[in-house]
């Protein structure tokens, strides 16, 4: 089963300050709730794993993810994950994200189309209820990441601060000072929580529709 994604959120920093939070992978899987980097193998892939949980039960995804395009002149940055739990189920999905200009010069627009591919359990909730849950998911996520780009310092500020060391690759600007907000995204994702929100919306819709 297939979802796919079209989403445009609106951000209160400037487009320079976003990048720099968009751009390192590791501050953006910290926002990510339930994922976890867990090794950086080179300059393009890592290991990590995304914790899922429906009731008492809790599902652990192992998977790769690959940085297929880093583009630092149009701020766009291309993602593919996959991965697999032990209970046979198994998820893919490409990313492209992108920092667009907001309306002013201090608000920027955090955009992305992703595909995501699911397999085995999960499949059987259908692409409606699944789509909905992705929603959830990434509103969790902008959240977060607009708490670590509120915390990123100015990219004018951060140059004066202190050079790196001698033979030690630059890190982006927001990385430690995102550090944070990005550790406090949930452990796990309660998949229960979501759908328990999800059924208080149809209701309330329902009643709403009646009156």
């Amino acid at each position: 089963m297939e979802v796919k994604l079209d989403k445009r959120y609106p951000l209160e920093v400037d487009p320079v300050r976003a990048w720099q939070v968009l751009r390192d992978v590791k501050t953006v899987a910290g926002c990510m709730p339930g994922a976890t980097l867990t090794e950086q193998v080179d300059a393009t892939h890592y290991k990590g794993n995304v914790k899922v949980k429906v009731g008492p039960a809790t599902a652990a995804f192992a998977g790769d993810i690959e940085v297929r395009a880093l583009d630092e002149a149009g701020m766009r940055l291309e993602l593919f994950g996959k991965g697999a739990d032990r209970g046979g189920s198994s998820a893919s999905m490409g990313l492209a994200a992108r920092i667009e200009p907001g309306d002013s010069a201090a608000s920027s627009v955090l955009a992305g189309q992703a595909s995501v591919v699911v397999s085995g359990k999960f499949a059987q909730f259908g692409s409606r209820l699944m789509g909905q849950v992705s929603d959830m998911l990434l509103a969790q996520f902008v959240d977060n990441f607009r708490a670590a780009a509120t915390a990123s310092q100015p990219a004018a500020t951060a140059s004066t601060d202190a050079a790196p060391a001698a033979g030690s690759a630059p890190a982006p600007a927001a990385a430690e000072a995102a550090s944070a907000p990005a550790s406090a995204a949930p452990g796990e994702i309660n998949a229960l929580s979501m759908l328990w929100r999800l059924v208080k919306g149809w209701l309330a819709g329902l009643f709403g529709r009646r009156a």
